[in-house]
């Protein structure tokens, strides 16, 4: 699948040819232990397995990825939660800001399948790594919603909170640290501020106060109707 990107450098922007053949989501990837147990117990209570291991990774179909304005979903019972993303290209590795937009009913069910279920928004400007990864515990990741006709902020924090895209790319691949060309890694997410809830339209955002710019992203949510 192909995906028309803009490399935002130092220097300038410029095209980038994606030809994406795998996407894959981490998931529970806190550095913080005990937090993220804290939260798994919080979501068993809601129905939501443990995960086998943490963190873990889903493979998705790449066909989800989309840079589009808006999704259809079915039903009501979806929400978006922001992202680091790494994207593997034929030049190296970039970084973008995406969506891990999933479906919170089907997820109480199977988690796996509630990956599935839902495009996967990502921002079509990334960055080189190589710019921001001297700096990386520095850069922000904010998201705002948009419910009942009022933007609000719904998630914000240092990707500190998270472990590293090196981390997670080692632990995927088993001790290589470099994604195959082709290939797209969702980095995790940070909490919500008060309850995870679904919006009309979901804002994301990946902040670099050393650089002073930003990567941004927004679309909106259709529901599709339920009939069975």
């Amino acid at each position: 699948m192909s995906i028309s990107f803009t490399g935002e450098t130092k220097s300038g922007t410029r095209p980038l040819a994606g030809d994406i053949a795998n996407l894959v989501i981490a998931g529970w990837t806190g550095r913080d232990a005990a937090t993220v147990e804290k939260h798994i117990a919080e979501l068993e209570r809601l129905g939501v397995k443990r995960p086998k291991t943490t963190p873990i990774f889903y493979r998705v179909a790449a066909s989800l990825l989309t840079t589009a304005p808006a999704i259809e979903v079915a039903g009501p019972d979806s929400s978006g939660e922001v992202e680091p993303v790494v994207v593997s290209l034929a030049d190296g590795l970039w970084i973008g800001v995406g969506s891990d937009h999933t479906d919170r009913k089907a997820e109480a069910i199977n988690v796996t399948i509630s990956k599935q279920m839902c495009a996967k928004p990502v921002s079509s400007r990334l960055w080189p790594y190589d710019e921001v990864s001297g700096h990386w515990d520095r850069l922000i990741l904010r998201s705002f919603a948009t419910i009942g006709g009022a933007r609000r902020l719904y998630q914000e924090g240092p990707v500190a909170a998270l472990r590293p895209p090196v981390e997670l790319m080692s632990k995927y691949l088993k001790n290589n640290n470099m994604l195959p060309p082709g290939t797209v890694m969702f980095c995790g997410t940070l909490a919500v501020r008060g309850e995870i809830m679904p919006a009309a339209k979901f804002d994301i955002e990946l902040d670099d106060p050393v650089l002073g710019r930003r990567l941004v992203h927004a679309y909106e949510i259709k529901p599709l109707p339920v009939e069975g």
